[in-house]
């Protein structure tokens, strides 16, 4: 193995959930993107908004040292998942891919093993790429089962 394999290879899995993420709401109408299956308040529409969240927190937070006020983050994790009545699908997906960039931006020219503190405690910049990418891929699981749902009944 040489040198940088294991963080390129990590990496593009994120790019790869990035991208299915951004595409849950695809050819979905607002109502389908709102809609609730579960008791939960999980929608489809509040999947993308809790990747932008989980983003944030991990790359907006751990790694440029932000805080939920400058990132505009709410309290609870239960928030990230609630859509404003003005947030349609295409602002969401917008939000979500703006995030994404910036997240790309905060770990440009920094090494897997570097450390960052931003959450108040020491953790390597691996460590939050496989977090984001447990988180990602957990919730494209949902996705995938919501969406098909929603689509055979249309």
């Amino acid at each position: 193995m040489q040198v940088g394999d294991e963080s390129t290879q990590v990496s593009a899995f994120v790019e790869e959930y990035r991208t299915l993420i951004a595409g849950l709401l695809d050819g979905l109408t607002e109502e389908q993107a709102r809609r609730r299956l579960v008791p939960s308040a999980t929608t489809l529409l509040g999947l993308v908004r809790h990747a932008a969240f989980v983003e944030s927190v991990w790359f907006g937070m751990a790694v440029s040292g932000a805080s939920r006020a400058e990132l505009g983050l709410p309290d609870t994790v239960e928030e990230s998942f609630l859509a404003a009545d003005d947030e349609t699908v295409d602002s969401v997906r917008r939000h979500y891919q703006q995030v994404c960039a910036r997240s790309r931006a905060a770990v440009a020219g920094v090494g897997p093993d570097d450390t960052v503190t931003g959450r108040g405690y020491p953790i390597t910049v691996r460590w939050v790429h496989l977090q984001v990418l447990r988180e990602l891929a957990h919730h494209c699981g949902h996705a995938d089962i919501l969406r098909e749902q929603i689509l055979a009944v249309g």
